[in-house]
């Protein structure tokens, strides 16, 4: 679709407001909205706004921000009444001078997929599961968030009302143009999935923008909370985002070799080897809260020993069974829904195009399970981070698999370590509930 096709989409669909999205370095969405009848000049001028009130935007001085639309991701908002009829267009962000601003996440994925098709003729594919709870409002929720449903994995009531929200739910992702495949209830207490096919990682990252926006929208209708908290409750399964990968070139899945035990090609080895030489680094990027790490603990399904498997699902990276050549993928398990998609994918394909340059081979898969090891077998494989500042700890040592070519600088991981370590002091700063129990009486 083309500026000229927007129009007349826009004019054919009686849209009355446009909502010109982008996210911060958190994948936090921001909006400016306008109304219909200046789309064609906000699409001519671009939307200026100031990017020093966004988190890891522009310093003051140069706080100069202009938006510039993609036609290709429009999609009505189905939520909006008829009256106020809204759609939205994902931006990409410049600077004055038009030329792509370094710190806008969707950018820099842009970049680094385009590098990769010019240099090699690559196309990375993604398939995200991105898991979610659904809470009731009930003025505590934060304190105590209290789930919606008491249903387990893909438990199945008529008169459920968790499966009568996933339904619209997923009407919803079909009406805004995703290719929705199944979705079901998770492990735990109010936990969901809903599955949307692989495309290319560009399309998948504003896929899952689409995804989260329209699942709190529709959780809010509903009088809900939709929460992608990695571990909002204590003592249950977390919510990750497994992200199913592979490369293609010119149609074929470069990832697929018919002669090894496991499908899989030397560039697949290598890709994956790649993401586990760097996983306490990317760790950072791809799970990038402080609440991830009481995720990423032993059980739970919680994938914390950095090795592949093609059965055990407590591995980092997992190589699913598939009937096909064309769907041979690997699953890396520890990213989880609350990072921003476009520099989590940015980030995995870093590590892994480190991996296939460098001849990287991952050794032999983990198939036991590696919750139980004998402690001189646990002690040879090493495990993700501890914590989130471990992990920014690891990422500012181990950098340079992502500032090869460009495509992070360095002035860009260190604004993000610096904001994510507020995060990191907030909560060390805080009385936690715990502390209170264990000494408030002592």
């Amino acid at each position: 679709m083309d500026t000229k096709e927007l129009i007349k989409r826009v004019r054919e669909d009686k849209i009355k407001f446009i909502s010109y999205q982008f996210t911060d370095i958190n994948g936090v969405v921001k909006s400016l909205d306008g109304p219909v009848d200046r789309l064609e000049e906000s699409i001519d001028n671009g939307i200026w706004f100031d990017g020093s009130s966004i988190e890891g935007f522009a310093r003051i001085q140069e706080s100069d921000m202009h938006l510039q639309v993609d036609p290709e991701t429009y999609a009505i908002l189905p939520w909006s009444p008829d009256e106020l009829k809204r759609a939205r267009v994902l931006c990409d962000v410049l600077r004055p001078n038009g030329e792509a601003f370094e710190g806008d996440p969707r950018g820099r994925l842009k970049y680094n997929l385009k590098k990769l098709k010019d240099e090699r003729g690559w196309t990375l594919n993604i398939g995200p599961e991105p898991e979610f709870f659904l809470f009731l409002r009930n003025g505590t929720e934060s304190i105590h968030p209290v789930p919606y449903d008491i249903g387990s994995y893909f438990d199945f009531s008529a008169n459920d009302q968790a499966v009568i929200v996933r339904t619209e739910l997923m009407s919803v992702l079909k009406q805004m143009g995703l290719n929705v495949e199944v979705g079901h209830h998770e492990d735990a207490l109010g936990q969901h999935e809903i599955d949307f096919r692989f495309d290319d990682a560009l399309k998948t990252a504003d896929n899952v923008l689409t995804f989260k926006s329209a699942i709190k929208a529709i959780a809010a209708k509903h009088g809900l909370i939709a929460s992608f908290m990695p571990k909002p409750i204590f003592g249950t399964n977390g919510s990750g985002m497994h992200c199913h990968q592979s490369i293609s070139k010119n149609g074929d899945n470069l990832f697929y070799d018919g002669d090894d035990p496991n499908h899989l090609s030397t560039i697949a080895y290598g890709y994956m080897a790649g993401q586990l030489a760097h996983a306490r680094a990317l760790s950072a990027v791809v799970a990038p809260s402080v609440n991830s790490y009481k995720r990423l603990v032993p059980h739970y399904e919680a994938p914390v020993k950095l090795a592949y498997s093609a059965k055990n699902r407590s591995a980092s990276i997992r190589i699913p069974h598939v009937a096909s050549s064309k769907g041979r993928r690997i699953e890396t398990r520890f990213p989880d829904p609350i990072a921003n998609p476009y520099l989590c994918f940015s980030a995995l394909m870093m590590a892994g195009l480190d991996g296939i340059q460098n001849k990287i081979h991952p050794g032999d898969p983990a198939d036991k399970n590696l919750y139980d090891l004998p402690p001189e077998e646990d002690a040879l494989i090493p495990t993700v981070c501890a914590s989130l500042e471990e992990a920014l700890e690891n990422l500012d040592k181990d950098r340079e698999f992502l500032t090869r070519g460009g495509v992070f600088s360095n002035d860009f991981i260190d604004a993000y370590i610096k904001l994510k370590m507020q995060e990191v002091t907030r909560l060390r700063m805080s009385t936690h509930p715990v502390e209170l129990e264990l000494y408030y009486s002592v």
